[in-house]
């Protein structure tokens, strides 16, 4: 099953599928992206980081950078992490979050992400809602279930999805 969390930011979708990886007990792959505080000129970067591994900050994962809200992607940045989002290991879980606007201009990245929407690893991303072609393409996917998360439904969304994506030996809640 392929889980799309679809929210504005700090609606809780990052929080939401830790739980829920955590809930489900299975070993988690794919990535997560972290914005950093703003320096002296306002600048924020953003970093990719394994799903399953420690963060790093190098230029080498720095993919792109936010100046005063304003968003600008390194397309070959993303490309180069585009193996993040490889199919799990047999009984993981396939974890994007997430994506947004910024990776719109990397081909291999956003081929990657909607190659895994065709497979079938159960995977939960979280997405902007902002609009674009590729942000489109996956929320259209036909094996996607889109679900809207906000502050308010967010607790009642965990209880909705647990059941939806079996747990694994020694898994959370039952």
């Amino acid at each position: 099953m392929h889980i799309l969390l679809i929210g504005e930011r700090g609606a809780g979708k990052s929080t939401l599928i830790r739980r829920l990886t955590d809930a489900w007990g299975r070993p988690v792959s794919g990535f997560i992206t972290k914005k950093e505080a703003a320096d002296a000129e306002g600048n924020e970067p953003v970093y990719i980081h394994p799903a399953n591994g420690p963060r790093r900050y190098g230029a080498d994962n720095l993919v792109g950078v936010c100046r005063f809200r304003h968003p600008t992607g390194y397309p070959e940045a993303f490309d180069r992490h585009a193996h993040l989002l490889a199919p799990p290991p047999p009984g993981g879980i396939l974890v994007m979050d997430e994506l947004g606007m910024m990776e719109s201009g990397a081909k291999a990245f956003c081929a990657a992400a909607l190659a895994a929407l065709d497979g079938d690893a159960d995977s939960i991303f979280a997405l902007k809602v902002t609009d674009t072609p590729f942000l489109n393409a996956v929320r259209g996917h036909p094996k996607a279930v889109c679900l809207r998360i906000t502050k308010e439904n967010r607790e009642k969304l965990f209880e909705t999805i647990l059941p939806l994506i079996a747990k694994g030996p020694g898994g959370g809640a039952e």
